[in-house]
């Protein structure tokens, strides 16, 4: 590992794509709270999974409402991942088994609750291709010209460069003793490349420097090193309860090989902001109360203290998700920011 590896940081994305959304809210471009722009039949005529026949032949009926931005930018639409809901797991097996006519007349992806009604994560994929719509320019490259590219992030991308394949951390993979197997994150690609469709909610690659520069933007209000990106009430809007009396729940998990269950903070209320989860309690020698986080599948995580001015960053590039281990040395570099931050208050006077 060097400061300038690169990382699959998946669903880090997800922070990206809320940036990139709110930017076109600033501009009048987008609503929180009106109906999403009709991208898509899934987004713009919901359909929600009400049970399954005796024949189990899923069932389905319309939404209550219409889904909004803010309802994405939540995770409380009703979409969610099947790696971490029975329910929609067993609706991608049932439709499966269907004869092809039947299910071409079914949602590839349905709601699993109304939205409003509680939260699961997994929605900002539609916040990528709605973005995409909205602005006129293919993901990657609105990400480039309005993000990456003013904030200096040249080692965050979809795809990466020859040169920067070679700063490629490799992937692992526990083992039920422990230890931890090498394994290939995937082959380098031809160039120069096709055009590509990319996810919001996923696929992208970043280095810790890079990703930093990106929550210390945050951090400061929306602006870094005189460019700004949000303005300092959107940012503010980011970091508040945005779910209010909905809690985040635990990610239970249907493949354990992927991820473990997900559960941070066991015992402490969490809410979620716009691109956030937010502690609303201290962590013992850690983060204060309101601090915001999230993370990437291979075990790629961050935060934001806005009460003591710490953003931190902690990469690594390891499956299942939520990793005991991982999460062990994470607090350990957590413990240990906060503890010299504080022995150099002390030595400060």
């Amino acid at each position: 590992m060097t400061r300038d590896t690169i990382f699959r940081v998946a669903s880090m994305v997800k922070l990206i794509t809320t940036v990139a959304a709110l930017r076109l809210v600033e501009q009048g471009k987008l609503s929180l709270e009106a109906p999403v722009p009709e991208i898509d039949p899934v987004v713009a005529a919901p359909q929600v999974l009400d049970g399954f026949d005796p024949a189990g032949k899923p069932l389905l009926r319309p939404a209550k409402r219409p889904i909004s931005l803010h309802d994405l930018l939540t995770h409380t639409a009703g979409f969610v991942y099947r790696l971490w809901d029975s329910e929609a797991l067993k609706y991608y097996k049932a439709i499966d088994k269907l004869p092809a006519i039947e299910r071409s007349k079914l949602p590839d992806t349905p709601l699993m609750f109304d939205p409003g009604e509680r939260w699961q994560y997994g929605a900002t994929s539609w916040v990528g291709r709605i973005v995409q719509a909205v602005s006129g320019e293919p993901l990657d490259a609105h990400f480039r010209k309005h993000i990456f590219e003013p904030l200096g992030m040249n080692d965050t991308s979809f795809v990466i460069s020859p040169a920067q394949w070679a700063r490629e951390a490799s992937g692992h993979r526990r083992q039920p003793d422990g230890s931890l197997k090498a394994e290939p994150m995937g082959h380098q690609p031809k160039w120069p490349l096709a055009p590509q469709s990319f996810s919001g909610g996923g696929g992208i690659c970043s280095s810790a420097p890079d990703y930093l520069t990106l929550i210390r933007m945050l951090m400061h209000g929306g602006s870094l090193n005189g460019v700004r990106i949000l303005r300092p009430e959107t940012v503010a809007l980011m970091g508040q309860n945005q779910i209010g009396r909905i809690d985040v729940g635990v990610l239970r998990t249907t493949t354990p090989a992927v991820s473990n269950d997900v559960d941070f903070f066991p015992g402490i209320k969490l809410k979620w902001g716009f691109g956030h989860m937010i502690t609303t309690e201290s962590v013992p020698e850690g983060r204060s109360a309101g601090s915001l986080t999230w993370a990437g599948i291979y075990n790629t995580y961050y935060w934001i203290d806005p009460k003591k001015r710490i953003a931190a960053v902690f990469m690594t590039q390891v499956l299942p998700f939520a990793d005991e281990r991982v999460l062990r040395v994470y607090r350990r570099f957590e413990r240990g920011i906060y503890a010299a931050v504080k022995a150099g208050y002390a030595k400060a006077g």
